[in-house]
Formats: structure tokens, sequence, C-alpha cells
């Protein structure tokens, strides 16, 4: 199965392009775009640019598990894309990834703003592997 990560931010989304032959993740690019219909339209389009068979959200729960205060935007924004593509969606949770991305950046020898720029891809690309390991 070959599937597209979204790492959802309020102006900026990452994607990543996976599968779970090769339990490998590449990013696909950075969306400029805010939560809206402009983003499922060039999300749309990446999905057929790529050949997914699926969708993977980061769900952005608490350290605790309890729902964070972004789980419902999410959800929310996960339905309308789902009745756009009608490709299932398969959420993974997204805890400590953001912490996990700045720290392999900080030693790349970039700047605060390319690291920035970068972080939502490489958070993208590690729910991706974290949930091609899952996938049987």
């Amino acid at each position: 199965m070959r599937y597209l990560a979204i790492d959802l931010g309020d102006k900026r989304t990452g994607l990543a392009v996976g599968d779970n032959e090769l339990r490998m993740a590449q990013p696909v690019c950075v969306l400029q775009v805010p939560i809206g219909d402009l983003l499922i339209t060039a999300i749309t389009k990446a999905i057929e640019e790529q050949g997914v068979d699926a969708l993977v959200m980061g769900l952005p729960l608490n350290m605790d598990g309890s729902l964070g205060q972004r789980v419902e935007i999410t959800k929310t924004f996960a339905e309308k894309l789902r009745a756009a593509t009608n490709l299932d969606i398969h959420f993974q949770d997204e805890r400590l990834t953001s912490s996990a991305a700045e720290e392999q950046l900080s030693g790349s020898g970039k700047t605060h703003k390319q690291k920035k720029e970068n972080a939502r891809r490489t958070r993208c690309c590690r729910n991706t592997k974290r949930f091609s390991t899952l996938i049987v």
C-alpha cells in the first residue's frame, strides 16, 4: 500500500509519501496554504501525482494520551478530505515528533528559519515511518 502522510498546520502542511513494503518515507513538499478548501484542492492534486491508496494524518494527542485541543480541527479537516478524495484516512499519534524533528535538525548547520521550514517535512516523514511499522 502506498500512502500520503499529512502534517496539518494552520499555515503550512507537510506531505510525505511512504509504503508498507519498503517501510520508507520521503518528503513530498510543504504546502503554504491555510486550512480550508484550497488546501483540500492542493492535497488532492498531490494524491493524484503520487498515486496513493490511503492517507495518514498526525493526531495531536497530549502527552498523557488525552485529546489535544487541535484534535477536533484535525478530524473535521480529515472528514472533508475523505469526502473529497474517497480515500481511507488513518490517524497516527504524533506525540514527540516535534521534539524529535528539532533534535534531528539541531546539528544540521541550518539557520533557525531554515530549520523551521524543514521541521514540518521532517515531522511528516517521522509519522509516515511510524505508521509504516504498524501495517502488515
